[in-house]
C-alpha cells in the first residue's frame, strides 16, 4: 500500500476488500520489481488501478490520455475501462520502460487501443489534436512540469471531462508546515494552482500517495 500517511492496518484493510488485480498485472508488477529496482515505486498501487479503472467506464470515456507510462501498469487500468471504439494516447520519454509496458499490453488485448508517443511530453502534448477533445487524462510524470500538463490538458479537455493527478499527498508531507523541501513545495503550489481554477471542481482523494480528482466545468 503506497498510502504510507494511513496506519499499516489499514492500508492492508482497504487492499483485503478491494477487487484484487488479476495474473497479468501481478506477474507486470513482480517484472517491475526486478527489473527496475526502487524505481518500481512509480507503479501505481493495485486500488488506485481499480479505482482508475471504475472511474473510465464510469464517465463512458472514448479519448483518454496518459501522460507518464512507466512500465504500463496504469495504461493497462485506463485501456480496459474505455468506451467501446475508445483510444488511449500515452506519453513518455523511455523507449526501455515502455517497451515492457508493449509487451503486457499485447498479452492484455489492448495494445490495438493504445498510442504511444516518445518524446518531451510537454511537446507532444502541445501537438496534440484539441478536437476531438479529451474526456479524460491522468498526469503522473516529472512532477515539476505538472502545472505545465495540467494547462496544456486543459486547454483540450471536454467540458465535464476528468484529470486524475497522481502523488498529490507526496507522502503526506505536502501536510507537514515543518517540511520545506523543494519537491514538496512544488506540489503545495500545484494543489492551490488547482484548488484556484474557477474552471474546475475538484477533489484531493487520499488514495495510494494522493490522487486529486478534477472535472471541468
Amino acid at each position: 500500500m503506497k498510502a504510507t500517511y494511513i496506519h499499516a492496518a489499514v492500508g492492508q484493510y482497504v487492499l483485503a476488500h478491494t477487487t484484487p488485480p488479476d495474473d497479468l498485472l501481478e506477474e507486470l508488477t513482480k517484472e517491475t520489481l526486478s527489473y527496475t529496482g526502487d524505481d518500481a515505486v512509480m507503479q501505481i498501487d493495485p486500488a488506485q488501478g481499480r479505482f482508475m479503472t471504475m472511474i473510465t467506464q464510469l464517465s463512458g470515456a472514448a479519448n483518454v490520455v496518459e501522460i507518464g507510462t512507466f512500465t504500463g501498469y496504469s495504461a493497462i487500468c485506463l485501456a480496459r475501462g474505455l468506451a467501446l471504439g475508445g483510444r488511449l494516447t500515452c506519453f513518455d520519454v523511455s523507449h526501455e520502460w515502455t517497451s515492457i509496458a508493449r509487451r503486457y499490453w499485447q498479452r492484455a488485448g489492448l495494445a490495438d487501443r493504445i498510442d504511444l508517443v516518445i518524446g518531451p511530453a510537454a511537446d507532444s502534448l502541445a501537438a496534440f489534436p484539441a478536437d476531438p477533445p479529451i474526456d479524460l487524462a491522468f498526469i503522473d510524470a516529472d512532477k515539476q512540469t505538472y502545472p505545465v500538463y495540467y494547462d496544456l490538458v486543459m486547454e483540450r479537455l471536454a467540458p465535464g471531462g476528468l484529470i486524475l493527478v497522481d502523488n498529490t499527498l507526496r507522502d503526506g508531507r505536502v501536510a507537514d508546515p515543518e517540511e520545506r523541501g523543494q519537491a514538496v513545495q512544488d506540489m503545495r503550489a500545484f494543489n492551490a494552482k488547482v484548488a484556484a481554477d474557477p474552471r474546475v471542481t475538484t477533489v484531493l482523494l487520499p488514495v495510494a500517495d494522493g490522487l486529486t480528482m478534477i472535472r471541468k466545468s
